[in-house]
Formats: C-alpha cells, sequence, structure tokens
C-alpha cells in the first residue's frame, strides 16, 4: 500500500464513513512515517547507512499543513519534513530509504540521486532535457540544503514570485509557473535555528514585501543539547515577534499563529486560516508550533538521554503527538483498538517491505559491478605470475555480502599496481573496465555541477559589438544595454540597495523604474543575504532576476547562501533543478578597506558551479549579461568600479552582442613575455604594456574575462608556447586567484612544458587597500609594479640587453 495520500481535512458535512476513513488514512500516514524514522536509525546503527536524521516528533503538524499545499505551492524547509513530503506525495518510504542508502539512480532516488544525506528533499522541476516542467500542476519543493535557516532566504524569493506575477501583466503568458499568483511558499524551520541571522533577516524582509509566506516553527526546546533558554529570548519564538504582528488587520505585518503539535483538530483549523490568509491576501503568516517532540533525539550522532531529564524524556513520550492522535480517535469513538492495531501492522510490513526494496534496489547493481570485477580479475590471476598476491583481495571481496564501489575499485587498483611490470591481456581489459567505470563513477558523483544541457551558457553564439564612433561613460552603455534587455525579456527583473529610485549607486539604472516600474526595478533593504535569496527563489519559480549586491566587498554577508545553496543546486540535485540567477556587483578598486576589495580566491573557491566573470570595461559587463540571460546557469558578473566614467565606444548593437565564457581576449600581441591579468588591472597592465615597448620589450597582454570557466580552449598555453615567460597580475592577496590562475595554466594546460624562465605572479599585499590614492597605489599593483615585474623577468634572461633599473 502506498503512504501518498493526499488526505483532506474533517468537514462535519462528510458522511460519518468519509470523515472516519479520513481520521484512519491521516492516522496512517502519521504511523507510517514514525515507523520510517525508526527503522531508519536501526539501519544506520547497523551500519547500512552512513547517518541519519528524521521527522519524528513532527508527523501531525506536517499532516495538518499538508492538507492546504496546493498544486504550484512551494516548500523551503528543512530536514525533517519527511511527513510532508508524504503527505503531499513527494516522497513514499522507498525512496526516503533510498536516499538512507545513498542510491545514485535518480529514478530510485529523485530528491538528489544520492548526492545529499537522508532528509534533505527537493522535487524535479526540469524535464531530461532542461526545460522546464509546468510547476503549476506539480506541489513543489525546492532542494534543501543542511545549514539551519538556509532556506529562509529562498523562501523569501519563491513568494515574491507569486506577487512578481499577480501584479506583472506582461508575465500573463507565463502559466507554467503561476496562476495569477495565487501559489503559498511554506517555510519550515527549527525552533533553535530561529537564533540565526538569516532567520531574522528574512523574517523582516518577508515583512516588509508582504509575500505570501505561511512560516512554521517546529518548536521542540532544543538545539541538539542547548534548551531554548539559551536559543531564544523570553524562550519563545512567538512572543519575540509580537512587534510584528499586524494591526486591526492590516497588512503591514503578520498574522501569528499559535498551537500545540498534538492537537489534531486545532492543528488543522490553525493551517486552514494560516494558508486562507498568505494565499488570499498575501500576508505572510507565521505559525508557532509548540510542544513538538524528538522522540530519538536529535540523529544518529548521539542519544538524547545525554542531555534531557527524565522529567522531560517522560513527557516527550506522554505528549507524542502519534500517540494523542491515537487516543483522540479512540476518546471520539472513530475507530476501535483493534482496528487502529490492524493498520498499525499493516503500516510497519508496509515500511518493513519498502525499506527492504530500497535495499535491494541500491545494492544489486554495486552486486553485479563487484562480480564483474571479480571474474575479470580471476583471469588476471590465471594470467599473472603475480596471482598469489591476488587471490586473497579477491577472496575477501568475494566474500562481501554488502560491498561497496570503493571496495572493488580499490582492489582493481592494487592488483593492478601488482602487475604493473607484465603486459597481459587480462591486464589490459581490466584496465578497459576500470577506464569505463571511471566514467560512470563521474556521472553518479561529479557530473551537472553546471547545466549540461542545450541551454547552456557556454553554448551561446558569440556576437560581436558593432562600435559606432560615438563614446560615452561606460555607465551610460551599461544603463542602455539593461534598457534593451527589461524591453527582451519581461521575465527580468533588477533588485538591490539603491538600484530603484536613484538607478544605482553609480547610475547603471538610471531612470529605468520610471519606465519599468517598481516591480521590475526595485531597492531593497540593507540585506545581502536575502538580496541573494530572493533570486534564488524568483530563479527557481521562472523569472531571470538580477539581484545586485552594491559592493564586491559585501558579498561577504551573500557567500554562505551562494556557496551552500545558488552554486550547488544543480549538483545536488542531479539536474532536477536549477536557479539561472545574475549576481550583478561591482569592485577591485575604489577607496579603503571596504570599497576597494578582490577577494576573488574566496569568491572562486566557494561558488563552484556559479560563473565568474571579471570584465575590465562596462561594455564586456553589458555583454556578459547578454550572454548569461541567453542561457540556464547562475553567475556573478563583478562590473570595474573605475569603468562607470571612463568614455567608451558606445555598440550599435546593444542587447543582442554576447561576451563567451571561458574565452580569453588578446589584447596586445607579443614576443618577449605573456602577460595574464583580468578586470581593473588590466587596463593598468595595458598602459604597462605600451610602456615595455618602449624599452623594447613587446609583451602579449592577455584578459582573462572569465574565471570560472577558465580559459576552455587554452589560448593562454598557446601564446607560453611563443612567449616562454609568464606574469600573471592580479589584485587578489598573494596565494588567492593567482594561485589558481597558475594552476590552470601550467598543470591542466602543461604550461609548464613552455616556459625558460621563472613563472611571476604579481598581486596586492596580503593587507586590505589603505585609504586614499596612495593607499591604492601601494596596497595593489600599479603601472609600476607591472612594468618592473615584466622587465625582472626579462632581466633575468637577459641582463645585457635588459640591465637592472635598480
Amino acid at each position: 500500500m502506498s503512504n501518498q495520500v493526499e488526505t483532506k481535512s474533517p468537514d462535519i458535512k462528510m458522511s460519518k464513513e468519509s470523515f472516519k476513513q479520513t481520521i484512519l488514512d491521516d492516522y496512517r500516514l502519521v504511523y507510517v512515517s514514525r515507523e520510517t524514522s525508526l527503522l531508519g536509525r536501526r539501519e544506520v546503527l547497523t551500519g547500512k547507512a552512513k547517518f541519519g536524521i528524521f521527522g519524528d516528533g513532527k508527523e501531525l503538524p506536517q499532516l495538518a499543513l499538508a492538507k492546504h499545499f496546493k498544486e504550484g505551492d512551494f516548500r523551503s524547509g528543512y530536514y525533517r519534513d519527511q511527513t510532508l513530503m508524504m503527505a503531499i506525495g513527494q516522497l513514499t518510504v522507498q525512496q526516503f530509504f533510498a536516499q538512507l542508502y545513498a542510491h545514485t539512480d535518480v529514478e530510485a532516488e529523485p530528491c538528489s540521486a544520492g548526492r545529499s544525506m537522508n532528509g534533505h528533499f527537493g522535487t524535479r522541476s526540469l524535464n531530461e532535457d532542461g526545460t522546464w516542467k509546468d510547476l503549476t500542476k506539480i506541489k513543489n519543493s525546492s532542494a534543501d540544503i543542511s545549514p539551519t535557516a538556509g532556506q529562509m532566504g529562498r523562501l523569501l524569493g519563491l513568494a515574491q514570485a507569486s506577487k512578481v506575477y499577480r501584479n506583472n501583466k506582461e508575465l500573463a503568458s507565463f502559466t507554467n509557473f503561476s496562476k495569477g499568483g495565487n501559489e503559498v511558499a511554506f517555510g519550515t524551520i527549527g525552533d533553535a535555528s530561529t537564533s540565526e541571522g538569516p532567520f531574522w533577516e528574512a523574517i523582516n524582509a518577508i515583512g516588509v514585501l508582504q509575500v505570501p509566506v505561511v512560516m512554521s516553527v517546529w518548536d521542540d526546546g532544543q538545539g541538539i543539547s542547548v534548551p531554548k533558554k539559551y536559543q531564544t529570548t523570553k524562550e519563545s519564538i512567538s512572543e519575540v515577534l509580537k512587534g510584528f504582528q499586524r494591526d486591526n488587520g492590516k497588512n503591514n505585518g503578520y498574522e501569528i499563529l499559535k498551537v500545540k503539535a498534538w492537537d489534531y483538530i486545532s492543528l488543522i483549523e490553525t493551517y486552514e486560516k494560516a494558508v486562507k490568509i498568505a494565499r488570499e491576501e498575501h500576508c505572510p503568516v507565521l505559525v508557532h508550533v509548540e510542544e513538538v517532540t524528538q522522540p530519538q533525539g536529535h540523529s544518529t550522532s548521539g542519544s538524547h538521554e545525554r542531555y534531557k531529564s527524565k522529567e522531560r524524556l517522560e513527557w516527550e513520550a506522554e505528549y507524542c503527538c502519534v500517540k494523542k492522535f491515537k487516543e483522540w480517535i479512540l476518546e471520539n469513538k472513530i475507530a476501535t483498538e483493534e482496528e487502529l492495531t490492524i493498520l498499525e501492522k499493516e503500516g510497519k510490513k508496509q515500511v518493513l517491505d519498502e525499506k527492504k526494496a530500497a535495499w535491494t534496489a541500491y545494492l544489486n547493481p554495486i552486486k553485479q559491478e563487484r562480480d564483474e570485477a571479480v571474474a575479470m580479475l580471476k583471469q588476471l590471476v590465471v594470467e599473472s605470475s603475480n596471482g598469489s598476491f591476488i587471490s586473497p583481495m579477491i577472496e575477501e571481496l568475494s566474500a562481501n555480502i554488502e560491498p561497496i564501489r570503493k571496495d572493488f575499485i580499490s582492489v582493481i587498483k592494487k592488483a593492478l599496481r601488482i602487475t604493473r611490470t607484465e603486459n597481459l591481456p587480462a591486464r589490459l581489459a581490466l584496465i578497459s573496465w576500470l577506464k569505463e567505470a571511471e566514467k560512470l563513477n563521474f556521472d553518479r558523483y561529479s557530473s551537472k555541477l553546471y547545466s549540461e544541457f542545450d541551454s547552456s551558457p557556454l553554448n551561446v553564439e558569440e556576437v560581436k559589438a558593432v562600435f559606432t564612433d560615438q563614446k560615452e561613460d561606460g555607465r551610460v552603455i551599461l544603463r542602455d544595454n539593461f534598457d534593451k534587455i527589461l524591453q527582451k525579456y519581461p521575465e527580468v527583473l533588477i533588485f538591490g540597495e539603491d538600484s530603484g529610485k536613484i538607478g544605482g549607486v553609480n547610475q547603471g539604472l538610471e531612470g529605468l523604474q520610471d519606465k519599468y516600474g517598481k516591480i521590475r526595478i526595485s531597492d531593497t533593504g540593507i540585506r545581502e543575504n536575502t538580496i541573494l535569496g530572493q533570486g534564488i527563489g524568483m530563479a527557481l519559480r521562472g523569472l531571470r532576476p538580477i539581484a545586485e549586491i552594491q559592493y564586491l566587498d559585501y558579498l561577504l554577508y551573500a557567500i554562505q547562501i551562494m556557496s551552500d545553496d545558488l552554486s550547488t543546486l544543480q549538483y545536488r540535485t542531479k539536474g532536477g533543478q536549477k536557479a539561472p540567477v545574475i549576481v550583478r556587483t561591482r569592485g577591485h578598486r575604489l577607496e579603503g578597506i571596504w570599497h576597494s576589495g578582490s577577494p576573488m580566491g574566496m569568491i572562486i573557491n566557494s561558488i563552484r558551479g556559479m560563473h565568474v566573470c571579471v570584465p575590465r570595461n562596462l561594455t564586456q559587463s553589458a555583454g556578459f549579461y547578454n550572454t548569461l540571460l541567453k542561457g540556464d546557469d547562475p553567475a556573478i558578473v563583478i562590473e570595474p568600479l573605475n569603468g562607470y566614467r571612463t568614455k567608451e565606444n558606445i555598440p550599435s548593437n546593444l542587447g543582442e552582442f554576447t561576451v563567451p565564457l571561458g574565452v580569453p581576449e588578446i589584447l596586445t600581441e607579443g614576443n618577449d613575455l605573456t602577460i595574464v591579468s583580468y578586470g581593473s588591472t588590466c587596463n593598468l597592465a595595458l598602459q604597462a604594456v605600451q610602456q615595455l615597448n618602449e624599452v623594447g620589450i613587446s609583451a602579449e597582454l592577455i584578459d582573462i574575462r572569465t574565471l570560472l570557466p577558465f580559459d576552455i580552449n587554452h589560448l593562454i598555453v598557446d601564446s607560453l608556447e611563443r612567449t616562454n615567460r609568464l606574469l600573471i597580475v592580479d589584485e587578489d592577496v598573494p596565494g588567492g586567484a593567482s594561485a589558481f590562475i597558475l594552476q590552470k595554466i601550467l598543470e591542466e594546460q602543461k604550461g609548464y612544458y613552455k616556459l625558460d624562465s621563472e613563472p611571476v605572479t604579481l598581486t596586492a599585499k596580503a593587507h586590505r587597500p589603505a585609504y586614499g590614492t596612495d593607499g591604492d597605489y601601494f596596497s595593489k599593483p600599479s603601472i609600476e609594479d607591472i612594468f618592473d615585474a615584466a622587465y625582472n623577468i626579462m632581466n633575468e634572461y637577459d641582463g645585457d640587453t635588459y640591465p637592472k633599473i635598480y
């Protein structure tokens, strides 16, 4: 019997039989979910799974919530929502155990294809070709992440999308994403996690924007071992949030509701009221679910008996929501003890059967691979003079009744190591098998970091800018390009601090709010984490948000959500979801410690899964926006701060020209050495190259343009083929982005073999830039620094022609 039961609220107009059946279906579901948790823990403790975290204690409130969850709605929750996912028909018991075992088949484990630990749920929004499904016909869940409160920013965006679809008539044709903006975003969180900063930032932003959120707080009184008296002022999140309560029904705050986790009827009534307000009024609602229990403690990593008192444990046993539900059914004579006992037996059997099916489906393909490997290894023993060393390993591998892939891959590599001096047919066959296994395992564990669909931005055809003789400030080119984008794509929205009314602090959006309205060009509060979250949530619902972080230095407030959520999304769903957010920011050089940073090493190592565009001017920036909007990957574009007032030739094909990702540009050709740089520093390098030419040094200057991806056609190593010398100029700290660039060129592109001189990196100092023009000059690479570094390379090569200057 399937547990995918979409239950209905008890209704006094129901027949007695229908009412009873609804109650029994509900009890079956919560009982099955509880048994799933109990059996799941045992599977971990017996070694079949690595780790377990379960939703026991939250079954009844999640069931009540699910009754009002409609097609088109979205969940943004945390890792204890198994009952909710079961109740909306998006999770079976077998799928739950498939994730617990890390089954890599997306058909068996559709949430993450075994990539996320158990309890991390999500629905599949995309077809196999990367096109969108009709999300209005799915009960949707965004893909979970582990960092507590990390789901809050995304929740804001999911809800804001409903407001956008309701109020932007240009989106009337986007019927596979919304039905008039009537969708509700359901957020869930544990009470202790409301201590996190992202929770408060999101709660405030949700209230300001008045978007349709139903936020459930599961309050079990603990944050692992730490009680809520150390977590929450007044020990009650609803008490603390009383100031957010809307006044006299006006839409200027939240509706805040409280309910007990074990009170079936009150839960249903509470969620009915909550969802009605959110859906009809677009007013956020917070539901504080109190007296939640946690029968098995936090996770399989420890026992809650270590930190809960005897009295607390006894209270939890008494107020278990499944137990209280059963008591309510019996007290109201809805069913007999015997009927419930039968139902419980059936539930236990269902869970056990689906668990066994999940284990068999997980293990059999691995055993088949193991058996293939064993057969080939046995043939190697027959042919090899070292067979006696291999046979014991084969015997141990064959005897393993629950192998994992690591077991036989390890044995194969050891066997090939032992026979490395022998030229044997069996050995060649085993090498071939291993190479094929590596491809399969790459797909299982490492694919889909970026879009692998035809819609990837890497497939966007380059359209070169057609320049006119007319020159304008770079910010004008950018503004007029955004104007073309907004005309072309009604789904594009741009938002951030000062982005709306004044058109951005650098005027790159000047006048566009007046032209396109406050929905599409909007101001936000000072809240970088949720600016990013807005982007993620709206992109998950088919919009194309451009989320603006005012300065690159402020990106640190958002880097967590970019790293943990946005950049991993396609990977952790194995291509099941995408959120093609474009993060717009500006950086590299302005003034002082917090307005001139260039922490590129941190960024590129934190957000693999996003593209990182580092244009040297604003025409290049505009081209990147045009490219990215034709693709479906998330990206960050870092506009050069000193480019807004720099004159550039205006392209005649604004909104159309594109700049390819991963393709550097040679700015000057040369024969003596290759200089590689990007962003604002590239413009300084261009001036240095001119000065080098005056002393007889011919330098080839290459603008990287994108750090991720990096030089996909290996243009830089082709340059080293001619010059045999390399200077990398980077305004990040020593060992930052320059180390990444060096690894790419020397190791990946084999540039090491082209060098006649030691490669040199010229970077900023280890500290952040000091204030003022001199502070910048002595903190980051200057024209003179670049000249000197290049000249010294040539001096080391030919001291007579290029004698020391200093």
